[in-house]
């Protein structure tokens, strides 16, 4: 016992461990660090995507019952030069879109229900989703506003499931290169 002791005193000052946890939120803080929640900054810094909250409720048909989903949210887009703020992924025309592209899923699908990865060149997003029923993953691009559905044999692999690794050449002169993305999710996709 009392060289359990001594080795842990031994680990404890020479390594110098510190804990991360908190009592009132022990993941929080760790969370973060691989997630953006809530708002994303692009590359580039010209512009922010971030979830902004419904005015309005919106009834939804659930799997044995409707259900009424409070204040869902809808993705937006602010050109941090101009402060001009636009709609990017909204409820009013996602849940369609999905099921025209052949989602198996039968129920209404939310902006939110999506982790979004932003592509180093600041016009393509990745949706991959974030709950387990859904199994469609998706493309939207920035400037055509246009969504299509991921091919199953896609070149982006998640990696931790948290981070999106794409690797390749840029061109026929650069170097074999990975990148790795942080994902932008709703704070009502961590509920």
């Amino acid at each position: 016992m009392k060289r359990l002791f001594l080795y842990f005193i031994f680990f404890f000052l020479f390594f110098n461990i510190e804990g991360k946890a908190n009592e009132i939120s022990p993941i929080k803080q760790n969370f973060e660090e691989v997630f953006n929640v809530g708002k994303m900054l692009s590359h580039d810094d010209k512009f922010t995507l971030y979830f902004r909250s419904r005015e309005k409720a919106v009834l939804a048909k659930g799997k044995e019952f409707n259900y009424i989903t409070d204040y869902p949210q809808d993705l937006y887009i602010l050109f941090n030069d101009t402060g001009k703020i636009s709609p990017v992924i909204t409820y009013d025309w996602f849940p369609k879109k999905v099921q025209e592209l052949g989602s198996s899923y039968k129920l209404p699908v939310f902006p939110e229900d999506y982790a979004y990865y932003l592509l180093s060149d600041n016009e393509t997003l990745i949706l991959i989703s974030g709950i387990k029923s859904i199994r469609s993953n998706f493309k939207f691009n920035l400037k055509d506003n246009k969504l299509e559905k991921l091919p199953s044999d896609n070149k982006y692999n998640l990696f931790v499931s948290s981070l999106l690794k794409d690797c390749g050449y840029k061109n026929v002169n650069a170097t074999y290169k990975c990148s790795y993305y942080k994902p932008l999710i709703s704070k009502n996709l961590i509920n």
